[in-house]
């Protein structure tokens, strides 16, 4: 069985991250998404193992200790990371896995999981960002700028993702991502076959 392929996909607030993995998990039954694991209290109307893996503080420090998360960070007081188990699980069972996460938690994937593709999505302007944060009309100027920067630095460590993906039209983005995804992973699979045909002649 060929193996899956794990996908990490990352972007600043605001870009249309979580559209662009909604309509890409809608397209192909063949992805899944990796589910985070979190210690702090579901939110009414989330479901374990749906929105998050709800578990306490104990067994997230036990999974850590036991090299069972892929990543992992502090926030708020709350521990937030990527159980290895389920993505591994998927990725043997030769399903895609796509992983929606912030830069830092990638750069630590990308380590643990050599063979992952990573995509950056981008806004069309650090303008444009603050419109469309703007337009929301949930967050504060001060917020607004706040995000704006965080994205601006975001945006500078896209450089080391293998691909970035201008969200100007969220079709066009979709399609641009899933083209990327399917040459990647044909680009992937031709390469381990020309390595396995050599091996075999030996």
């Amino acid at each position: 069985m060929t193996k899956g392929t794990l996908y990490i996909i990352s972007a600043p607030s605001g870009t249309g991250k979580g559209t662009i993995v909604a309509e890409l998990l809608k397209a192909d039954p063949n992805i899944h998404f990796s589910v985070s694991a979190t210690t702090r209290l579901p939110r009414e109307g989330e479901q374990n193992g749906v929105n998050y893996y709800f578990i306490d503080r104990n067994e997230f420090s036990e999974l850590i200790e036991n090299g069972g998360m892929l990543e992992y960070a502090e926030f708020c007081g709350n521990l937030y990371g990527t159980p290895k188990k389920p993505v591994y699980d998927k990725l043997n069972e030769g399903h895609d896995v796509i992983l929606e996460i912030e830069t830092v938690g990638a750069y630590k994937v990308m380590e643990a999981c050599p063979d992952a593709v990573s995509i950056f999505i981008l806004p069309p302007s650090l303008k444009a960002l603050r419109h469309r944060l703007e337009k929301r009309g949930t967050e504060t100027p001060e917020v607004i700028e706040r995000r704006v920067a965080e994205a601006e630095g975001e945006i500078k460590k896209a450089f080391r993702y293998d691909y970035a993906v201008i969200n100007d039209d969220l079709d066009k983005a979709v399609e641009d991502v899933r083209a990327l995804m399917k040459f990647a992973k044909k680009m992937k699979n031709t390469k381990n076959e020309m390595i396995e045909g050599v091996l075999k002649q030996c």
